[in-house]
Order: C-alpha cells, then sequence, then structure tokens
C-alpha cells in the first residue's frame, strides 16, 4: 500500500489532496496523544489528591487543541465512592478523541490498496463500542482500554494510534518528493530546507553510535503554516518525537512509555533555554513505568543562526534515547539506579553513547571481565563499586563505554575490546591497591610520630616543666591517633575483593594496634604523681629508643612495598625482609629492656602509684614492639607468596 509506485498509480482527483489528508492526520495524532495523556493524568489525580500535578495546558497547546476549559480538567477529577471516576468533559474527550483517530485512518483509506485501512476501521469500531462516557463519569476499565500501551494485554484505542502513526509516517515519506541530507521532505518552502538541514546534520553526526540498529528516520513537512519535522527514534511504537518549527520557537512534542528516560532526555539540554513544562510534576512517581507520557519543550532562538544550532543540536541527541531503557537496566545491577544514570548522561554529553557497551555484552562484559581481574574472588551479584571504590568503578565504566563506542567504530573484534577491559580493569584494581599502600605509608608514619613524641617526652622528664610536656605530647599522641583511625575507616571503604588489596587494608588494621599502645603510653605519663622528679623515666628511655627504631624500620618496609617495582624484584625483596627482621631483632631487645625496666622500677620507685604508671607505660611500650613484629612477619608472609605465585 505505502510503496510510492502504489501511491503514483493511485493518483487522480482525490490523491491529489493525499499530502494535505496525511499532514492533517499526523496532527490528530497529537491531538488523540493529548487525550490520552489527559484521560491518564485526570485518574492519577483523583487517586492521588495529595500530590502535584500538571493541567497540561501547554501540551494541549502544541496538540492544536483550541479548547481551553480542558486545562481545568485534571484538577478537577475525582473518584466517585461508588467506583467510577468524575472526570468533567470526558463524553466530549472521548468522542474527539475518536475522531482524531478516524481522521488518522482517512488518508490510508484514500490511497488504491485500501484493506489495510479497512482493518483499521474495523479496529476503531469495536474498541469505540468499549470508549464510554456518560455525565462526565467514566469508568477505570474504560481508560485503560483506551490508554494502555501493552498488546499482551489485548488492543487499545492507543495501540490503533500507534500503529497508525507509524502506517502514516510511511506514507508520508513514500511522498515525499525531495531528499534533504536524508531526510524525506514534501511540500518545504526554500528557506524550510535550511532547518531540515540543521536538524539532519545533528542526527547525522551522531548516528554512526546506534550501529546497525535501526531508527532516526526522518520525515519533513510544511504543515497550517509551520515546519513539521518527524523522527521514528528506534522504532518503539510509543518513542516518537514531533517537532515544529515557527519562526524562530521550536516546540518538541515527546512522548515515551518510560518517565526515566523523558527526564533524562530534557536533562541533555541543560546548557540551552529550554522550557519542558510540568517535568517537575511528572517526577513525583505517580505514573508508573507502561504508562503513556506526553511532554512538550519549546526554545525561543535569538536569531537564525542560534536556531540552526539547536536543531542541530537537538536532532543530535536523539540516538541517545535508542534502547536507553535496555543500557540503564543493564547497568543498575553494576552501579545502581544513580550512577547507572549518571553514567548514561556522561556517555550522552561526550558523544560517546552506550550502544557500543549493549553491542559489546553489556553487563555481562563487566562480568567476564571481573572473574579474570578480580582472580576468581568476585561474585555475581555485588555491585561494581562492592568490588572498586565508587569513584573508581564509574572511572572504569566510562573506559568501557569510550572503549566499545570508539573500538567498534574503529572496526575492532569484540574479543578484543572484552580483553582491553580486562587490561583496564586489573589496572584499576592494581591502582587500588597502591592507593591502599599509600595509606598503609602515611600510618606508618603516625606510628612513627607517636613513638618519637614518646621517646622525646621521655627525654624531657628531667626538666622542671616536665608535666607541661608531658600533657602536650599525650594530647598530640591523640590528634594522631584519631587520624590513624580515619585510615583504617577510609581502608576498610576502599577495601574490595582483590585479595592483595584486601591484605593491605587488614595490614593498616592491624597496625593501628601499635598506635593504640602507644597514645595509651603518652597518656599514662600524664597520671605520674606531680611530686615525682622524673629520674625514673630514665628506666624507660631505652625501651622507647627501641620502639621507635622498630617503627622506623616499619616505615621503610611500607616504602619498600610502595615503591611500584615488580614484587619479585630481588633488591627490593632483600631491602624488604631485611627491615622485617630488624623488627624482629628490636622486637627481642624490648623484651630485655621491659624486663630490665621493671626490675630497676621494683627497686627504686618511691611509692605505688609512680611505680604502677611506669610499669604499665613500659608493658605498652612492650606491646607496641609486639604488635609491629606480627604486622612485619605478616608483610613478609605475603611478600613471599607474590614471589612464589610469579
Amino acid at each position: 500500500m505505502t510503496e510510492k509506485l502504489k501511491i503514483v498509480g493511485a493518483l487522480g482527483e482525490d490523491a491529489l489532496l493525499l499530502p494535505a489528508l496525511v499532514n492533517d492526520a499526523l496532527t490528530a495524532n497529537d491531538r488523540a496523544k493529548y487525550y490520552f495523556s489527559l484521560l491518564q493524568s485526570a485518574r492519577v489525580r483523583a487517586d492521588n489528591l495529595e500530590r502535584p500535578f500538571s493541567i497540561l495546558r501547554e501540551e494541549r497547546i502544541a496538540s492544536s487543541v483550541d479548547r481551553p476549559e480542558l486545562d481545568q480538567v485534571v484538577a478537577a477529577a475525582r473518584r466517585s465512592p461508588e467506583g467510577p471516576y468524575l472526570i468533567p468533559h470526558s463524553e466530549q474527550i472521548v468522542h474527539q478523541l475518536l475522531a482524531a483517530v478516524r481522521e488518522m485512518i482517512a488518508p490510508l483509506a484514500a490511497v488504491a490498496d485500501g484493506g489495510e485501512a479497512g482493518g483499521f476501521g474495523d479496529r476503531l469500531a469495536l474498541l469505540a463500542a468499549a470508549a464510554i462516557a456518560e455525565d462526565d463519569m467514566i469508568e477505570a476499565d474504560c481508560i485503560d482500554a483506551m490508554t494502555r500501551a501493552d498488546r499482551h494485554r489485548g488492543d487499545s484505542l492507543h495501540l490503533l494510534v500507534m500503529d497508525l502513526h507509524k502506517e502514516l509516517n510511511v506514507l508520508q515519506a513514500a511522498l515525499a518528493t525531495e531528499s534533504v541530507d536524508g531526510a524525506m521532505t514534501y511540500g518545504l518552502a526554500d528557506d524550510d530546507r535550511e532547518l531540515v538541514a540543521a536538524f539532519m546534520q545533528g542526527v547525522r553526526r551522531t548516528a554512526p553510535l546506534k550501529f546497525d540498529h535501526p531508527g532516526l528516520g526522518t520525515t519533513a513537512a510544511r504543515s497550517g503554516g509551520v515546519v513539521v519535522i518527524q523522527n521514528d527514534i528506534g522504532t518503539t511504537d510509543a518513542h516518537v518525537l514531533v517537532i515544529r518549527v515557527d519562526n524562530l520557537t521550536v516546540t518538541t512534542l515527546y512522548s515515551d512509555v518510560h518517565l526515566q528516560r523523558l527526564n533524562f532526555f530534557a536533562a541533555l539540554f541543560s546548557r540551552w533555554e529550554v522550557r519542558w513544562d510540568d517535568i517537575l510534576s511528572r517526577r513525583d512517581g505517580a505514573m508508573d513505568d507502561g504508562l503513556y507520557h506526553l511532554a512538550v519543550a519549546r526554545h525561543d532562538a535569538g536569531d537564525r543562526a542560534g536556531l540552526l544550532d539547536f536543531l542541530s543540536f537537538l536532532g543530535s541527541r536523539l540516538v541517545f534515547l535508542i534502547d536507553w531503557n535496555k543500557a540503564r537496566k543493564r547497568l543498575r545491577s553494576l552501579l545502581g539506579k544513580a550512577d547507572a544514570a549518571d553514567l548514561l548522561k556522561w556517555a550522552a554529553d561526550e558523544d560517546i553513547g552506550h550502544m557500543g557497551f549493549l553491542k559489546c555484552g553489556g553487563d555481562e562484559l563487566i562480568y567476564r571481565g571481573l572473574a579474570l581481574a578480580a582472580k576468581g574472588d568476585y561474585r555475581p551479584g555485588l555491585f561494581l563499586h562492592d568490588v572498586l571504590p565508587r569513584n573508581l568503578a564509574r572511572q572504569f565504566m566510562q573506559f568501557v563505554f569510550r572503549a566499545a563506542s570508539l573500538g567498534l567504530r574503529e572496526g575492532k573484534q569484540i574479543l578484543l575490546i572484552e580483553d582491553e577491559v580486562v587490561v583496564e580493569l586489573s589496572r584499576f584494581f592494581r591502582g587500588a591497591e597502591e592507593r591502599l599502600l599509600d595509606m598503609a605509608a602515611e600510618h606508618a608514619a603516625l606510628t612513627w610520630e607517636v613513638a618519637a613524641g614518646l621517646r622525646d617526652c621521655l627525654l624531657r622528664a628531667r626538666l622542671s616543666d616536665w608535666q607541661h610536656h608531658f600533657g602536650h605530647n599525650a594530647e598530640r599522641a591523640k590528634a594522631w591517633e584519631s587520624q590513624a583511625d580515619e585510615l583504617v575507616q577510609a581502608a576498610r571503604l576502599a577495601m574490595h575483593r582483590s585479595e592483595p588489596a584486601a591484605f593491605i587494608a587488614q595490614l593498616i588494621e592491624a597496625a593501628d594496634e601499635v598506635v593504640d599502645c602507644l597514645e595509651d603510653a603518652a597518656f599514662l605519663l600524664t597520671t605520674l604523681p606531680v611530686e615525682s622528679n622524673g629520674e625514673l623515666c630514665r628506666q624507660l628511655e631505652t625501651l622507647a629508643r627501641l620502639v621507635l627504631a622498630a617503627a622506623q624500620e616499619y616505615v621503610k618496609v611500607v616504602a619498600t612495598a610502595r615503591s611500584g617495582r615488580d614484587p619479585a624484584s630481588r633488591e627490593d625483596m632483600q631491602d624488604l625482609l631485611a627491615g622485617v627482621h630488624r623488627i624482629v631483632a628490636l622486637e627481642h631487645q624490648c623484651d630485655d629492656a621491659e624486663r630490665a625496666a621493671e626490675a630497676a622500677l621494683v627497686a627504686r620507685a618511691g611509692n605505688f602509684r609512680e611505680l604502677y604508671v611506669l610499669a604499665e607505660t613500659g608493658k605498652n611500650l612492650e606491646q607496641a614492639a609486639d604488635e609491629l613484629m606480627r604486622v612485619a612477619l605478616k608483610f613478609r608472609d605475603h611478600a613471599l607468596s607474590e614471589v612464589a605465585a610469579h
């Protein structure tokens, strides 16, 4: 029916009116969609009186419905106790809706092969019999039967309108007398072609990002004094874009069954002055996926050049709507809802898109990469940011989107792109390990600071103002301990399922015991009796120097581990093992020093309080050395296992 030869063969006196009939039918399509949205919004309003709502005034005007009284329909809608909905003018709305559908059928009936048009007429007759509204009362089932877009639940007026719209688009393309940069057009004035060409320039610029997916077919015509541009986006029935250009004003009618995608599309125009009427009121969740959403956007260009720029940008954004909901669902299992939406917005803003990601396997591509890069430690069902810090998960997914899109456009095999993803993911895992090593080095430095403060404090014990020094040192030790605790918390948050990095996070947590012991010792010294002359503190000086030396060796061990060289490097391994064994030797010396100090304290202490404080301080110092030795030995065992693995 819709091939150009059939239309040309059918040309007669009536068929000469066919382009006008098609234009009128497409305008009727806009009216029908407005009526669907009006009925749905009225029902949602009646069921949720406490929620914000839209009166759909801009949708009415954009759909060429010249009935201002309909702007009060949504606000006045109520549900009667008996069940039906009280929707003002509902009987007239249904009547006008059916009239619009008949107008959509008219051009299809005007062509020679009218069999399919007859089929549409039969569907309309059956559906019209069930579209009943009397005295402004209408049943919920009646609204559902008219507006639903789910073919599995049976036919509906909405489905009929979608089918008619699809046929009208094909018919319009077949009627086209010329092509403007890929858009099938007819009836355009000379200045109109420049507008269509600008829109198509944007479409063609980003169209390669859909790869072999169908869609983005464009038709254009002059109708009712304005240029009307239609794009089928991704060929989904209820997903259509109609653009009306009137002088310097661009009005976009966008229909979708996914409210999230509507919000996403609106967000793409953040740098332009675009009024998306009633978008905010639609974001309250009152209308769920599966219902039909119609939104109207307006942009007033400052001049002709600005108008052309906007049309080009608008055309370039459509490719990012194709399979958007599919990509969103694939990403939710990896990143969660919010991060998935942010990533799709980033991909659109960067002109990368999400179709490459989908063509390379979507979330399965990431799961395969994780299975290799995480060395089997990853369990399906976890978010990507459960195995990588959230910022790294976002950076990695940006790499995946870019690598998939650019790789496919360069002709790379999907297996090669998958290998690149595994390599990059492994790099991110190593990067996370390196950041944890940085935390370990910072924690080791704080350990040394607390140990050095204790050593200096004991050396000042014989000064007259020793109490001031002891108090000041305890305050600093407490501050350093708090910083060390923050590093432990950061390491726990950054820890993921990669075994080496998880080990480092656990190592930092174990090393925190050293800081706790040293901070306890610093506090205990502030409780010495005022009458103490500090002479007995000399018995702990040797022990404090040994602990400081062990802390210094630990700093060196961590610095060697984070040097960034091959873990199997002989020089690095020798330095690391030598440092560990020096810590072990120093711990043994601390045992002896602690016993000697305890014996001296028992022999020379003037009172029990002084003996207790200094003896407990000595025990804390010796325990700190023990903990340092345990951490160092864990480091040695891990390093040796890494060498064995290589």
